[in-house]
């Protein structure tokens, strides 16, 4: 096994001064805290005096914000997994409507995170201070019943998907399309083959070298349901092609030493990497991908990949029930709309299914460069870039109003 930790992107930013406006922000997944971190990265260089609290993560602490709950610990998904950490997710719902209701907050930005972040709009109501909800719930794909409750508790809905402007449109929703914050993420040196050699060379991969990428999620009970089929699945690869590698990509979230830990033993040699989710897969050839916002990294870089995922039976069951009226569940398949890429599901998501379809890419290289084309749609249909400045400036909108501001 070889691990490299390069680490998150370097913060040099100030702590905000006292006094200025605050927000309450609930940004409770690994995503949603990436976004939330460059909003506050943002007014810190423009230094505007923004007060933030809530949920977010140890970069955006490093920033100033105030942790009332950490989306390290709070990112689960499933029903089995919810219940186990129901006391700890109940106690920082309370302690927020609390610290609401003290602080008063100029707005409140919820991010994701529907099944806590729609009953916390609920409570939050009553105090009258706007709500604004930033990186839509997929209420298109589950619970579409759920757009009724969001028109009556969310001010602004700002989606990031060009097909979630019209879906809110036509239930009255007062929402704006902002574009998609991961394209601001996108280096394009990352793109440059001398650039890829250099970082492949950095974690030991040599040139001509094949990398599978394996992606198991940016949760820990995604991992526990997800790394070892992929694990196995990789086996099953290198008793084929013996000299592929394989690297486990570890989301920024999730600590790189517990991730290791869970692999008691591989008959494969392991890359553990963890740094910025585009420069990792930048260094791979094809991803084995847990379904998420991840699914988009690999898209955006254009790499073929099989998406996964994989929950406990009776999640599974009640997601399967919710779930109506969308054909595909990975977001590059949505965004294309058609399956452009493999997705398994549950059942389907057997280590030799899963090693079969990424032999595909490997045995057949037109059957991949038709695929990394059709990734190459992804982002013109994901709109410019500047989601953060958009979403800044209709947050500005509601923090300064009534207040003498001084922009830096």
């Amino acid at each position: 096994m070889h691990t490299v930790d390069s680490g998150a992107r370097s913060v040099a930013w100030a702590q905000p001064a006292s006094g200025g406006p605050g927000i309450l922000i609930v940004a409770a997944e690994a995503s949603s805290a990436l976004y939330a971190r460059r909003l506050l990265e943002h007014w810190q260089r423009r230094q505007e005096h923004v007060e933030a609290f809530g949920v977010g993560s140890r970069e955006m602490e490093a920033l100033g914000f105030e942790i009332l709950g950490r989306s390290e610990e709070m990112a689960v998904v499933g029903l089995i997994e919810v219940l186990r950490h129901y006391r700890d997710i109940k106690g920082v719902f309370r302690t927020l409507v609390e610290e609401a209701g003290r602080r008063r907050p100029k707005v409140i930005l919820l991010m994701d995170y529907p099944d806590f972040n729609l009953r916390l709009a609920q409570a939050l109501k009553p105090l009258g201070i706007p709500i604004v909800y930033y990186i839509s719930p997929q209420v298109w794909a589950w619970r579409k019943s759920r757009v009724r409750t969001i028109k009556r508790l969310v001010d602004k809905m700002l989606c990031v998907l060009p097909f979630e402007k019209e879906f809110y449109r036509q239930h009255a929703v007062d929402v704006e399309f902002v574009g998609h914050p991961l394209i601001d993420e996108i280096d394009p040196v990352l793109f440059h083959p001398e650039e890829r050699e250099r970082l492949r060379s950095r974690y030991g991969v040599a040139a001509g070298e094949r990398v599978v990428g394996l992606m198991p999620g940016s949760r820990k009970s995604e991992i526990q349901h997800h790394l070892h089929l992929q694990l196995r699945a990789a086996e099953i690869l290198h008793e084929r092609y013996p000299a592929l590698k394989f690297a486990v990509l570890v989301a920024p979230t999730i600590d790189l030493e517990q991730v290791k830990q869970m692999v008691v033993e591989s008959a494969v040699t392991l890359l553990f990497i963890k740094d910025e989710p585009l420069r990792m897969v930048s260094l791979t050839d094809l991803v084995l991908c847990a379904s998420g916002t991840a699914t988009l990294v690999v898209g955006l870089m254009h790499r073929p990949m099989v998406i996964m995922y994989k929950m406990n039976a009776i999640s599974a069951r009640v997601a399967k029930w919710v779930v109506k009226g969308t054909a595909h569940f990975g977001l590059v398949n949505l965004i294309l709309g058609r399956r452009a890429v493999p997705e398994l599901f549950q059942e389907e998501a057997a280590p030799q299914r899963l090693a079969a379809e990424l032999a595909r890419y490997i045995d057949d290289e037109s059957h991949a460069k038709r695929t990394e084309s059709e990734l190459m749609k992804v982002r013109d249909r994901l709109g410019a870039g500047g989601a953060t400045q958009r979403v800044a400036k209709i947050l500005e909108a509601y923090l300064f109003r009534g207040l003498d501001r001084v922009a830096g």
